[in-house]
């Protein structure tokens, strides 16, 4: 196994950002009603021609501050989404925003959510122009993210199929879709997101993990294939009595992901810290990417504490299969909280 020594560990991001005051699309971490489904399109038509150079201006605010912060591998803070599963299920046929039912997300909080109303399909690619615009204004690597096809079921109510594992088999073809487009325009960092996986074990290991086959088929080589796995936003910051997902559920995901198709697998540990001798030794192939700081917590991070974790981490895995990130997405901190964590975790990181 690796030592504590070397030239540093690299870093990346998970996906959400702060939103800039002057984005005209609302953030589903400042709604408590949880609506955001309906919201998008109203605040889209009242921003009109003015919404796009807002969000060019946002993201390459956003990527400076990564940059600025020593992260290597950035996103563009979804700026553009209202929150990453919707934005995304909006580009594809088969939902409707409009006839809204209630449910339950994770299994914990109640929200309103679009209905599927026929078969799921892609439609034209639209992430393209997104990675496009983020990669103008910087020359790190850009990473697109998208929700995966598990995860998205979870955040719609389906009046269509009455099949989970059909939905998600049409679900990953049209992710496929897009994540085909990407890496044919250049993209080298595609992440979909699977937290859903940390709350329906069952399905993930029965048709979620092969959907994931499904969702990177056809990408070449040089294209880092990530999936994302957190246990769960809570309802809001310092929110400590959140139900979190079983602290169990990566040790029982992680033979079937070591052995799925993709390059690295996101964990959370900052929130709630796992057995890491247990359960790093499982991934013998696949890069982990290792939450170092808490994406809820309003509480900054020690450089020291950080260094420690990463230090015990790489006692239990080679230095060359090891990145340093956030839990998940930075959206509930504000930009000045969010700015000192990844300054925090970019020095440990570098240190180690």
């Amino acid at each position: 196994m690796a030592t504590a020594s070397g030239p540093g560990l690299p870093t990346t991001v998970i996906g959400a950002y702060p939103k800039p005051g002057y984005v005209p699309v609302s953030d589903w971490f400042d709604l408590p009603d949880r609506d955001y489904a309906g919201r998008w399109a109203d605040e889209m038509e009242a921003a009109g021609e003015d919404a796009e150079a807002s969000f060019v201006r946002a993201a390459a605010e956003v990527i400076a501050d990564q940059v600025a912060a020593g992260v290597d591998v950035v996103t563009d803070g979804e700026v553009r989404r209202e929150n990453y599963i919707h934005y995304h299920c909006r580009h594809l046929s088969g939902f409707d925003f409009e006839d809204r039912s209630e449910s339950t997300l994770r299994g914990v909080l109640t929200s309103t959510l679009p209905t599927i109303t026929g078969r799921v399909a892609a439609g034209e690619a639209f992430l393209v122009h997104d990675w496009k615009t983020a990669q103008a204004a910087t020359n790190h690597p850009v990473k697109v993210t998208i929700p995966g096809p598990l995860t998205i079921t979870d955040s719609t109510v389906d009046h269509h199929y009455g099949d989970r594992a059909a939905l998600v088999a049409d679900l990953a073809t049209a992710v496929n879709s897009e994540v085909r487009a990407l890496a044919d325009a250049g993209c080298t960092h595609i992440q979909v997101d699977e937290p859903v996986f940390a709350r329906r074990l069952d399905d993930a290991l029965s048709f979620g993990v092969d959907a994931l086959a499904t969702c990177f088929e056809g990408v070449p080589d040089n294209v880092v294939r990530t999936v994302h796995c957190c246990c769960g936003y809570p309802r809001h910051l310092d929110d400590d009595s959140y139900e979190k997902a079983p602290p169990e559920t990566y040790l029982d995901l992680a033979e079937a992901i070591d052995a799925a198709p993709i390059d690295q697998f996101s964990l959370e540990d900052a929130h709630r810290p796992n057995d890491l001798a247990a359960l790093l030794p499982r991934f013998r192939e696949t890069t982990i990417i290792l939450g170092c700081v808490a994406i809820a917590r309003s509480r900054i991070e020690t450089v020291v504490e950080v260094r420690d974790r990463l230090t015990e981490a790489l006692r239990h895995i080679d230095r060359e299969r090891l990145v340093a990130a956030p839990d998940c997405g930075l959206g509930y901190l504000g930009r000045d909280l969010a700015v000192a964590k990844l300054r925090v975790l970019c020095e440990a990181a570098n240190s180690v």
